[in-house]
């Protein structure tokens, strides 16, 4: 879940940057709110489909993903 004082935060900058305000007749909570699950519902559908290709479907290569713990987990 997406902290919503942060979002709210970065898209004050980028409307700020691009020169964008936002109607008067559009509650800007809403709008934030809208915005937060909108990225939620595509973040989840992007997890969802690296879970596949990094477990392969449900025949994970072991081997790799000992690799991949190796190579992100240094230290």
């Amino acid at each position: 879940m997406l902290d919503r004082a942060v979002v709210e935060e970065f898209c004050e900058d980028e409307f700020e940057d691009l020169e964008l305000e936002i109607p008067d007749d559009t509650d800007k909570e809403a709008l934030i709110e809208a915005f937060c699950q909108y990225v939620e519902d595509d973040y989840y559908e992007w997890l969802k489909d690296n879970f596949k290709s990094f477990f392969d479907h449900g025949d994970p290569d072991w081997d790799w993903i000992k690799g991949r713990i190796k190579h992100y987990c240094k230290g």
